[in-house]
């Protein structure tokens, strides 16, 4: 006898976007510390520490990115993702405007890259909020 999952298709493309922006989140959030001049390199000039900056948004990636892979804690993680991605458009924004190279000496990105990470922005805090959606298990039958 096949036994049916009691996961809805919506809560399992849910549980696996989750676990998909965990993963992505939580080895950029690494990379902050490994290397993190190119992530110091697109701050804009007008905001203080630019280390500071990069590390304490490296601890908040890492975090909220370890966070999804729980029920307990996803939805917080969710929405403190849609806060983080907010809170790092302006380096997008500098980025595509000044055309800033990750690489010092190396030429920047092409433009059509710089500027199609300002809507994928959106894509990305649309996911989140979607993440945060309460959990609702399907009916037994």
């Amino acid at each position: 006898m096949v036994q049916r999952s009691s996961m809805s298709g919506a809560t399992r493309a849910r549980t696996v976007s989750a676990y998909l922006t965990g993963f992505a989140m939580t080895a950029i959030g690494v990379l902050h510390f490994v290397d993190p001049t190119p992530f110091e390199r697109i701050v804009p000039p007008w905001l203080p520490w630019p280390k500071g900056l990069v590390y304490a948004s490296g601890v908040a990636e890492v975090a909220l990115g370890l966070a999804l892979f729980s029920l307990r804690t996803r939805r917080m993680a969710a929405w403190g993702l849609v806060a983080l991605y907010v809170a790092v458009f302006p380096a997008n924004v500098h980025m595509a405007l000044h055309r800033v190279s990750l690489v010092a000496g190396q030429p920047p990105p092409p433009d059509w890259a710089l500027y199609a990470r300002l809507p994928l922005q959106a894509l990305l805090i649309a996911n989140a909020v979607w993440l945060a959606q309460r959990h609702m298990p399907t009916r037994q039958r």
